[in-house]
């Protein structure tokens, strides 16, 4: 039975999405191609925009957790990157790991009314809000600086951002597709607990995608 399960699923697979991959014509909607970016006001895909966060446990491996769920909007000129604006909401109170209990110990109140290790049970959304782009040479690459707001906490960050690809998405959408990189310390934003245990430094992977409005 063991056996027949990887084959079963595989099969369900191929069963589902060829429907999806003929309809394309056999190819993905989006390409890394600029020339398909259009001038505009985007909204953010919130189905498929992720921070994915990565810290160091105890010096023996990386844990990787995500926010998902992301709101907000992108206005973008491809012939003036530099003006380029965004600005989204990253529901914190939606955190997903690997395990219910720390996934629990995340949004955990603070004991006898104290504060809490890391969110806390109720947690404000976090924001981040650009307030410079610097375009790389070649239009692919960016660096957006902005302000990051969480736990009630605001620090500037800046984002080292690629191009992913831009085309017309399955709701009949102009979508452009970026990935960006970050780290940040969480101590700055008042998430202590552990350090140097599991480290202070957090690593942000973010996969955005936004549709044309």
């Amino acid at each position: 039975m063991r056996r027949i399960l990887p084959y079963a699923a595989a099969a369900f697979v191929a069963v589902v999405a060829t429907p999806i991959v003929l309809a394309q014509g056999g190819s993905a909607p989006g390409a890394p191609d600029k020339s398909r970016v259009t001038a505009g006001t985007y909204t953010a895909d919130a189905g498929h925009t992720m921070v994915v966060w990565e810290v160091d446990h105890l010096g023996f491996s990386k844990y990787t957790g995500i926010f998902g769920d992301v709101t907000g909007t992108l206005v973008i000129d491809p012939k003036n990157l530099a003006a380029a604006k965004v600005d989204v909401t990253i529901p914190v109170s939606k955190v997903t790991t690997a395990s219910a209990g720390l996934t629990s110990h995340l949004l955990r109140a603070g004991k006898d009314g104290g504060k809490p290790d890391f969110f806390g049970a109720a947690p404000a959304d976090a924001k981040f809000v650009s307030t410079s782009v610097v375009p790389g040479s070649d239009g692919d690459e960016a660096k957006v600086t902005g302000n990051l707001t969480l736990n009630g906490v605001t620090k500037p960050v800046t984002l080292d951002v690629d191009f992913h690809g831009a085309g017309v998405g399955m709701n009949k959408k102009e979508t452009i597709g970026f990935q960006a990189e970050t780290t940040i310390k969480r101590s700055d934003f008042g998430v202590n607990m552990g350090i140097p245990y599991v480290s202070d430094a957090v690593e942000l992977e973010i996969h955005a995608a936004f549709e044309k409005q």
